[in-house]
């Protein structure tokens, strides 16, 4: 794979994430369950990709 493709695809799917965030913010509508939603999501995603 290219090294363009491979940025295209990186940001085409941090774009959707982004969107699907805003998304469940929309609905969460609570602060705090946002807050806890965004450390796991991050706890989750820094293992996925640091991770052994």
């Amino acid at each position: 794979m290219h090294v363009s493709d491979f940025m295209k695809k990186l940001i085409g799917l941090v774009s959707f994430l982004l969107a699907l965030g805003m998304l469940l913010m929309l609905i969460a509508g609570n602060r705090l369950i946002g807050l806890i939603i965004v450390a796991l999501l991050l706890f989750v995603g820094y293992n996925c990709l640091c991770g052994d």
